[in-house]
């Protein structure tokens, strides 16, 4: 299995110290927000993932360049780990499906990262707050024509908060550290971006790799939700 390794403005010791300090952090919310925080203003590119149903997946770890999906891997894989070995080892069951590198096996949607990281998260949507519920066909436009050639389509229901029934009660509800999906109404999606919450005393805000700034930032998440059809709220487990 071919790899390659970019660790941006790190350096393994650096790495490691980081982790190291993590490890000493007893709630998960704290491990999760330091280690999110030290990827803001990491630069956001797509496509930083090789593989196809015709090209070889390859196991990248990239922290130089992110995007939604790879900044939660890498938070998620370093959350888990005391070493960079250890991170290289958990990523690869964070991202994979079994652990096993390949194009299939990656986990395409928020729901195969929730499904098959089940030791690691829990999907606590419908006890944060009044859910709806849809039936879809991920991975199927609705056309005939399909967002990922190759690969299978999944029949699933899916529950999401509508955006506008997250009142107070509902925020008070959700921790540091909760990866929040915001739901997609397109046909074949679940959801359309993810990234992580985080609660301060006088903010609520979303910590995201931003195609819009392209970078990884934090914005205010009651704002950033307000246009958006819903979310879905995956919890670490600790």
């Amino acid at each position: 299995m071919e790899e390659q390794i970019n660790l941006g403005k790190w350096t393994p010791e650096k790495v490691n110290t980081l982790l190291h300090q993590v490890s000493a952090l007893s709630k998960t919310e704290e491990k999760i927000d330091l280690l999110s925080r030290q990827f803001l203003n990491v630069p956001y590119r797509e496509n930083t993932l090789t593989g196809s149903q015709d090209k070889p997946e390859i196991f990248m770890v990239n922290l130089e360049e992110v995007d939604c999906f790879t900044f939660i891997d890498y938070v998620e894989a370093m959350r888990l780990s005391k070493s960079l070995n250890e991170v290289k080892d958990r990523l690869k069951v964070v991202r994979y499906q079994e652990g096993v590198v390949n194009f299939n096996n990656r986990n395409h949607f928020f729901v195969n990262w929730r499904e098959n990281n089940s030791d690691f998260v829990e999907d606590v949507t419908t006890i944060i707050g009044f859910c709806e519920q849809v039936d879809k066909e991920l991975n199927n436009r609705g056309d005939g024509t399909f967002y990922l050639p190759g690969l299978a389509c999944i029949k699933l229901t899916i529950n999401y908060i509508p955006s506008k029934s997250v009142d107070d009660n509902v925020i008070d509800k959700l921790k540091t550290g909760d990866y929040i999906g915001i739901y997609s109404d397109q046909p074949g999606l679940d959801v359309s971006h993810v990234g992580i919450l985080i609660i301060n005393n006088d903010s609520i805000n979303l910590r995201h790799a931003s195609q819009k700034y392209q970078k990884v930032v934090d914005e205010d998440f009651k704002k950033y939700i307000k246009n958006k059809p819903g979310i879905i709220v995956l919890r670490a487990k600790r």
